[in-house]
């Protein structure tokens, strides 16, 4: 066995599907929760734990931003996921005999046309998988699941329509977070993800970045939050095109620690092509 691999949710989850197609020779370990895949992860159960952290409709995973910090781990490498939402029945049904069609709450309004031009009712479920397997259980021609075709083929369920979704573009980024890091520089692409606090002085966000600027390098995403529930408390998360080993990158990290009170990286990896 080439090891294990840790996922939130079900088997069959969109998640699930990031595992297969990063680490196909891994065996997979659903996991109820985020903070359950970093526990597996850091107690050795596992080997590595996949976190959805972005998707390019809803934004940012909600909490896992302020998981990673405290989790003990560290990314090792990124892989982005193509969510194409199917209609799923079972064995023998067709589109005209679902009445509802099951899916996590984010998905819904994916195929809200769809769903309406076929006189569908939309009805939560907490997993995308796990509608898929109550279906599969249930075996009502008048009830589908909206989820992966992975799902189809583990459930036995059938595919009535495929590629539901309204939006053409939507796509989930999953980060692979390991125990030791890995700074070898494993690609001509590498990014470099920290996060840091600014201290309390005028424009030290503005003079932080400044760094970066001067220095030529491409900072792909900064976000900031609360942390502890406190309005006077920010981090912010970055990610940079870069490896630390390169000069312009040192410069901009040297001048960063500068104008921050707190700043840890979280990962070095390689850049994963499809996020050009």
């Amino acid at each position: 066995m080439a090891g294990r691999i840790a996922f939130q949710g079900e088997l069959g989850a969109y998640s699930d599907q990031a595992c297969r197609q990063a680490r196909p020779e891994m065996e997979v370990v659903p996991c109820t929760t985020f903070e359950e895949v970093v526990e597996k992860t850091r107690s050795g159960e596992v080997d590595l734990g996949m976190l959805a952290v972005e998707n390019s409709t809803y934004g940012r995973v909600a909490d896992v931003h302020s998981l990673l910090p405290r989790s003990g781990l560290h990314i090792v490498d990124e892989a982005f996921v193509r969510v194409h939402v199917n209609l799923l029945g079972v064995p023998g049904a067709r589109v005209e005999d679902v009445k509802e069609a099951h899916g996590h709450v984010v998905i819904l309004p994916q195929c809200a046309g769809f769903l309406r031009r076929h006189a569908i009712r939309g009805k939560v479920s907490s997993d995308n998988a796990r509608a898929a397997r109550e279906v599969a259980e249930g075996g009502d021609k008048t009830k589908a699941a909206l989820a992966s075709e992975l799902a189809a083929e583990i459930y036995g369920l059938d595919v009535l329509a495929r590629h539901i979704e309204d939006n053409a573009n939507n796509t989930t980024r999953f980060l692979v977070m390991a125990r030791e890091p890995n700074l070898s520089r494993r690609s001509d692409h590498m990014m470099t993800t920290f996060i840091f606090r600014v201290r309390n002085i005028p424009a030290a966000l503005y003079k932080a970045m400044g760094g970066f600027a001067t220095n030529g390098i491409n900072m792909t995403k900064l976000e900031s939050y609360m942390v502890g529930g406190s309005f006077t408390a920010t981090e912010f998360y970055a990610d940079i095109e870069g490896h630390p080993d390169d000069a312009n990158v040192q410069r901009a990290m040297e001048e960063l620690r500068y104008f921050t009170s707190e700043m840890q990286v979280l990962g070095v990896y390689p850049s994963n092509r499809p996020r050009d």
